[in-house]
């Protein structure tokens, strides 16, 4: 046996005193509820599951989706010994123990199911340990996490493995195991003969965002309390407590809420962008971080199209700091529907891309000599300041001067919307440059007056 010592799981588990989420765990895989898109019938995953020719993956999938219970039935249809791992509580010590006891294992004709839970947690050097073993053979790993592998999985173990995607499960889903949770005698909670309306079912579906876990766990809080042997809204309530909502600030579904915020007031829908906003407050994100992203979009994606929109974010990210939780979160919902509403344009953001561009594939031309200070004799001897030709001094204040290196003479960055204030913006432009143009051609101005 392993480091470990588990049962192997075709064994019948003591279910005496184990919480009911573990106890309902799926025995096979006509139990096992969601993941169709790779688990029905001829799909892949399935066909090498009862094959029992699995070769090492990655369960890359959120909470109660089912990772842990599909890596024990991929063991439990191989007739391997089921070895579960934890990258909180081991490293490389513990890592190599385990490793060197199923090498012994595959000499002696058995096979070993490694399960690696949140193996993101791993550091390279960890991960890299796994790599001559899942080469060799001497183990099927199967990882789980909820993190993006492609940015938490080395490289090396990425090439060695296959990803599955498991998703969340539906409510109608939830609701599924719920009622096989209250029917079944021995590992649910069916000897109670306990009722409860398939609205509340509902609710506790609804509650735990996709994550069977959670709500069986509510399930049972709320059987706990029931009265006369009903589950009653109170109960449910009480179990419940408050919605706790699928977010970690360092991870991707941090990058994600935040990148569906930005995208909903750059599509100028305020309900969507709301939304997105509560989820991400509800969660605990930090508000500062909401303030400064929110700063980032009225100048991104609205710029000049309403010059004030940078001017209420500046506000708002002062009003936060002032008033912190839960007053601050006011201002910050009421910035996020004005840069919704407000007209947009990322023309400002696009003229200095396409600056940046032009720099980087451009020689960088010394500033023309017309627009150098000449606080010395010398420096005034050697033609600097010459031909310089003062705004002021002129007729509207323009002149035909030419402010670009003679590489870059005429060329425009700048190109104005005809949305919100842009527009006059746009007109006042197109002016400008017709009277610079003018200005231009009276005086013959060039860079080597």
């Amino acid at each position: 046996m392993s480091l470990f010592d588990p049962p192997l799981p075709h064994t019948e588990p003591d279910l005496a005193g184990r919480p009911l989420a573990d106890r309902m765990r799926p025995r096979t895989l006509d139990e096992y509820v969601g993941q169709e898109h790779i688990l029905g019938p001829g799909k892949p995953l399935r066909v090498q599951i009862e094959s029992g020719q699995v070769t090492s993956l990655i369960l890359w999938g959120p909470p109660g989706s089912g990772k842990t219970t599909l890596a024990s039935l991929v063991a439990q249809r191989s007739r391997a010994e089921f070895v579960p791992f934890s990258a909180v509580m081991s490293g490389i010590k513990e890592i190599k123990a385990v490793m060197a006891d199923a090498e012994k294992g595959r000499r002696m004709g058995r096979r070993t199911v490694l399960f690696v839970d949140e193996i993101h947690r791993f550091n390279k050097a960890q991960q890299d340990a796994f790599l001559p073993y899942v080469e060799r053979g001497d183990v099927v790993l199967i990882g789980a996490t909820t993190e993006n592998p492609s940015f938490e999985v080395v490289s090396a173990l990425l090439s060695r493995t296959k990803v599955y995607v498991l998703r969340a499960l539906g409510t109608s889903q939830v609701v599924l195991l719920l009622r096989r949770a209250l029917s079944l005698p021995e590992r649910g909670l069916g000897h109670l003969n306990l009722e409860v309306s398939p609205e509340l079912l509902d609710e506790i579906a609804s509650g735990s965002d996709g994550d069977a876990r959670s709500a069986l766990n509510t399930l049972e809080v709320a059987a706990g309390l029931a009265q006369d042997g009903k589950i009653g809204r109170q109960a449910v309530a009480d179990a419940l407590q408050r919605k706790i909502l699928l977010y970690d600030k360092s991870g991707e579904e941090h990058y994600n809420l935040i990148s569906a915020l930005h995208k909903s007031v750059r599509s100028s829908d305020p309900d969507a962008a709301l939304y997105w906003l509560g989820r991400m407050m509800k969660a605990g994100e930090d508000r500062m971080f909401l303030a400064r992203r929110l700063v980032r979009m009225a100048i991104e994606d609205i710029g000049m199209a309403d010059p004030r929109a940078v001017e209420q974010a500046i506000a708002c990210m002062q009003t936060v700091h002032f008033l912190g939780i839960p007053e601050g979160d006011l201002a910050l919902g009421q910035l996020t529907i004005y840069l919704a509403l407000a007209a947009k344009s990322d023309a400002a953001y696009q003229a200095l891309n396409k600056v940046e561009e032009t720099i980087d594939s451009t020689v960088a031309e010394p500033v023309p000599l017309h627009l150098r200070n000449a606080p010395t004799r010398l420096m005034k001897e050697v033609g600097y300041a010459k031909g310089y030709q003062h705004a002021h001094r002129e007729e509207n204040a323009i002149t035909g001067m030419e402010c670009l290196p003679p590489g870059l003479a005429g060329t425009t960055f700048y190109q104005p919307t005809n949305r919100g204030f842009e527009q006059r913006v746009r007109e006042r432009l197109e002016w400008l440059r017709e009277q610079r143009r003018a200005a231009a051609a009276a005086g013959e101005f060039s860079n080597d007056s």
